[in-house]
């Protein structure tokens, strides 16, 4: 499920308390794909991530695979997944789609330790992150 599945809500302004009306619910239909524990550190994704924010999917995807980073090639994957979920799972054309809201979290750090000078030890931190796309229609 998308980090933020819950619907919008518009309130009605209530007039001279006679007439109470229920909240009216929004629904905006979006796709997401959450790719958990990549090891690569948040910092160097969101380098990447910025790049494809709020373009089509098919000029994301090409910006992606021109992109001489690392997390180039995690995100792309993640997007194409995006992409098969947003057209299996929730029936949106592929031409209208685009990337609404993408980020990337820090996830756990796995600490390890180096030896180093005079008997000491230097501690390691190997990053992960936690990357979320979300897609949404365009209104043509």
């Amino acid at each position: 499920m998308c980090p933020r599945q819950e619907p919008e809500q518009d309130r009605v302004k209530e007039e001279n308390n006679v007439e109470k009306q229920e909240m009216q619910e929004v629904i905006i239909p979006e796709a997401c794909a959450t790719l958990k524990y990549a090891r690569i550190s948040a910092r160097k994704v969101k380098i990447v991530i910025d790049l494809i924010r709020g373009k089509n999917v098919d000029e994301a995807l090409a910006t992606l695979k021109y992109t001489p980073k690392a997390a180039s090639e995690i995100v792309e994957k993640l997007l194409k997944s995006a992409i098969a979920n947003a057209e299996n799972n929730h029936n949106m054309a592929h031409e209208k789609l685009y990337v609404a809201e993408v980020f990337a979290n820090q996830g756990p750090t796995l600490k390890r330790i180096r030896p180093a000078a005079k008997g000491s030890a230097v501690r390691i931190r190997k990053r992960t992150s936690h990357i979320t796309i979300i897609l949404r229609e365009r209104e043509a």
